[in-house]
């Protein structure tokens, strides 16, 4: 039987990422919403994938993160030259030993950074695949394992589409969550101008917790409780996508474990030992949107994913205290 969380873990952990974030945003200025979701997406053991405009600050979002819980990070610039074993790793051979020896690629990190991952063909891009979900890499026959934490925050610029490979489907619906940057408020960009303007923001930035202790709070997280009731309703919302007919390609299966499981985080990290439908549903349009295809009538209506959600959380009922909280942490 799993141990539930603490009240102790729970307020450690409460303590914990609310450094890491104030850390973060000493250098992402005036983004709360997303600090709070890369960190909630960390914590969930997913992958982050960063879409907006160039300047915006979404690869220096992802060296902060990093810097933050003083991890080990490194950067992958996809372009179309990018070869799977530039990510992955080659076997050499050594002549004077007889032997092959591993050399790991860039992928062998607790963050990897894939600056436009849509530059580099769907061949580079698969060499992902098996990172992202199994947390591992298999080159020449040989499995080698990735060090926990493992997060890839990858960014991809919507407008500028020259030169670029739409993501798959498949690697899509690995990332976790996706998020847009946005431009900053007129203050906000004050504020940077006064701050950054004159050297590095990273500089300056002192890391708030090591591996270890991300990987105890990654396990803290997991051990959340999330009544049936609220699992059905993850279930509940994930389904009405597939059968929904502004939606040619609905949300799959780990779409749901995904959403659960920053859920769990999203109550870990506001003190709370059960997850509640608030969570779910403030999450539901970050974790689902991207891996949803509008049908032709919704894309001529301008109907975005988004906007689909945002009807089906209004249609589904949402469950009743008592079957969101059966172990009475919830009050009636």
């Amino acid at each position: 039987m799993t141990t539930m969380a603490g009240p102790r873990e729970l307020e450690y952990l409460a303590g914990v990422t609310g450094a890491i974030k104030s850390a973060i945003e000493s250098v992402i200025e005036g983004k709360p919403d997303v600090v709070d979701l890369a960190v909630t997406v960390l914590l969930a053991e997913g992958h982050l994938l960063v879409e907006d405009v160039p300047g915006v600050g979404k690869t220096m979002l992802a060296k902060a993160l990093g810097r933050a819980v003083d991890c080990t990070v490194k950067r992958i610039q996809f372009t179309p030259d990018l070869l799977p074993s530039d990510v992955t790793g080659v076997s050499i051979y050594r002549q004077e030993r007889h032997e092959f020896e591993f050399k790991p690629g860039a992928v062998f990190a607790n963050i990897v950074v894939g600056d436009e991952i849509n530059r580099a063909s769907p061949k580079t891009q698969s060499a992902l695949l098996e990172c992202m979900e199994e947390h591992q890499v298999t080159v020449d026959g040989v499995t080698h394992y990735l060090e926990s934490p493992f997060i890839v925050v990858a960014t991809q610029n919507p407008v500028e589409m020259e030169g670029t490979f739409p993501l798959p489907e498949a690697q899509r619906d690995r990332f976790m969550a996706r998020v847009s940057m946005g431009y900053p408020s007129a203050n906000a960009e004050l504020d940077m101008l006064g701050h950054h303007g004159e050297h590095d923001p990273l500089s300056g930035l002192r890391p708030a917790c090591d591996a270890n202790t991300v990987r105890s709070l990654i396990a803290v997280s997991r051990s959340v409780y999330a009544a049936d009731g609220i699992k059905e309703y993850v279930v509940n919302l994930v389904r009405a996508t597939r059968s929904n007919p502004e939606l040619r390609l609905g949300a799959s299966p780990r779409s749901a474990l995904h959403l659960l499981r920053a859920s769990k985080a999203r109550a870990a990290m506001s003190g709370r030992g059960h997850v509640i439908p608030d969570d779910v549903q403030s999450l539901t349009p970050l974790v689902l949107a991207h891996r949803l295809m509008p049908s032709a009538e919704a894309q001529l209506s301008r109907r975005a994913p988004a906007d689909v959600l945002a009807s089906i959380l209004s249609q589904v009922p949402v469950p009743a205290p008592r079957a969101a909280a059966s172990n009475g942490s919830w009050p009636a």
